[in-house]
């Protein structure tokens, strides 16, 4: 797609009906020629709207307003482009564990897990939080995680995880207030609960920090996974990461996540990880596959509000 379809997909599928302000946004910059020109200089991976609206937000620019973003954007364009190169999306959203949960909950107990593109590792942490299934309470600590969970009966227990770890190009450390402030300005600006699950994840991230690992997804998988304890689970996982990886290292990854012992949880767009034979998703919203060892299992949305397993 051309930098204006990424936007004005954007708009329709992932901010409409979420973020009133990035859906004007993102169809105000999809019509601008000269931000166009601007956004095409950068890297492929680099035009994304998560990373440019979070990146004039890290700066303290306006959001709400699409002139007064524009006048911002275009005005300090230098530094707005410095920081979309050397960051990346590593929006760490805790409550894509509640689409994860019904499966870690059925694997063999106790789990190492191993977090694939983990960002700050919050995601490395569903046996602390509590969920919400409709009036279904699954656990009792903080934050609490809500879930429309269709098609799937909530689990019973919380998985019993001995073990985690996480890989990432460049991992964050919510201990540090700079890395805490970039993760805060992922957060879409009308999402105060999301942001106050963010510091309450955090809080229990900072309790106990989890081994994360600078690495590449596939050299370095095998070398962590050996650490591993004997007589835990291994479960590899990823929660909406292999977009920003090009295809051929995907393609490299899954070869060397087939070849480890364990287990392996991916919940991904079916346009970076493709299944044969989906059945239509719920609606026009953008959709992820929660798959089990390559078999697609439910259709989930991106912040891991609702889930429809397939019947």
């Amino acid at each position: 797609m051309t930098t204006a379809e990424i936007y004005a997909e954007f708009a329709a599928r992932e901010a409409h009906g979420r973020s009133p302000a990035y859906e004007r946004l993102a169809f105000a910059v999809a019509r601008d020629s000269e931000m166009l020109a601007l956004l095409g200089a950068l890297p492929p991976a680099k035009r994304q709207p998560n990373l440019l609206f979070a990146v004039v937000r890290l700066l303290g620019g306006p959001v709400e307003d699409p002139a007064a973003f524009r006048d911002y954007t275009m005005g300090n364009w230098p530094a707005v482009e410095a920081e979309m190169r050397t960051r990346a999306t590593q929006t760490n959203e805790a409550g894509r564990c509640a689409v994860l949960l019904p499966v870690l909950a059925a694997l063999p107990q106790p789990l190492a897990l191993l977090e694939v593109g983990a960002s700050a590792g919050l995601c490395l942490y569903p046996d602390r939080y509590a969920y919400r299934y409709g009036d279904r309470l699954v656990g009792s600590g903080e934050p609490v995680l809500k879930c429309e969970a269709t098609g799937v009966a909530p689990p019973a227990r919380l998985p019993d995880v001995v073990w985690r770890a996480g890989l990432d190009l460049n991992p964050l450390d919510v201990t540090d207030p700079a890395d805490l402030a970039w993760l805060d300005a992922l957060v879409w600006p009308e999402h105060e609960g999301r942001r106050a699950r963010l510091r309450a994840a955090a809080a229990v991230a900072a309790a106990e920090p989890p081994l994360l690992v600078r690495g590449d997804l596939a050299d370095d998988l095998p070398g962590l996974a050996a650490k591993a304890p004997a007589g835990a689970t291994l479960v590899v996982f990823h929660t909406s990461v292999l977009y920003q990886v090009p295809a051929l290292r995907r393609e490299a990854f899954a070869e060397v996540v087939r070849g480890l012992p364990g287990h392996w949880i991916a919940n991904e767009t079916p346009d970076v990880l493709p299944y044969a034979g989906l059945p239509e998703p719920p609606g026009a919203a953008l959709h992820s596959v929660l798959a089990l060892d390559g078999t697609p299992l439910a259709w989930t949305l991106s912040h891991g509000q609702a889930m429809t397993w397939f019947a």
